[in-house]
């Protein structure tokens, strides 16, 4: 795909909020909508806050495995990402992404308990715009 780094950031910017996939104790796929990412290093690397508390860590845990999936639907066109997803509670984690409106969702402040990290590696993805699909792979440097 040509400059897909360049296109696919635009449409993760300004999508509103993204969906994330896990594995479930049971094996079975399951999807979450979660806010919009807190930071991002080119399209590889995806940085979003979440409860300590919620299944999706808890399955992220068992099993990193992992796809995000980021739509516009105004031009009805998308990105998955697939990949691995690391559950992060260090201070420094917390800190790096911790915004002020958070502390509606997390009372203690950027020590709670409840509030940890996700980082997101994606391999590859496959966006779909125009009627078309197409795959690519993420390079390491991206």
């Amino acid at each position: 795909m040509k400059d897909a780094a360049k296109t696919i950031g635009k449409l993760m910017d300004k999508a509103g909020n993204c969906f994330v996939a896990y594995i479930d104790a049971e094996g079975y796929p399951v999807t979450k909508a979660m806010l919009k990412p807190r930071e991002r290093e080119g399209i590889r690397t995806i940085w979003l806050s979440t409860n300590t508390s919620s299944n999706k860590v808890k399955a992220f845990r068992k099993n990193s495995k992992a796809s995000i999936y980021f739509m516009d639907k105004r031009f009805f066109r998308g990105v998955s990402l697939v990949g691995t997803m690391e559950v992060l509670e260090t201070p420094e984690a917390k800190q790096r992404i911790w915004q002020m409106g958070d502390r509606m969702y997390y009372p203690k402040g950027v020590t709670d308990p409840d509030y940890c990290v996700l980082r997101f590696t994606a391999d590859h993805g496959r966006y779909y715009s125009n009627f078309k699909s197409e795959d690519f792979e993420i390079p390491a440097e991206n």
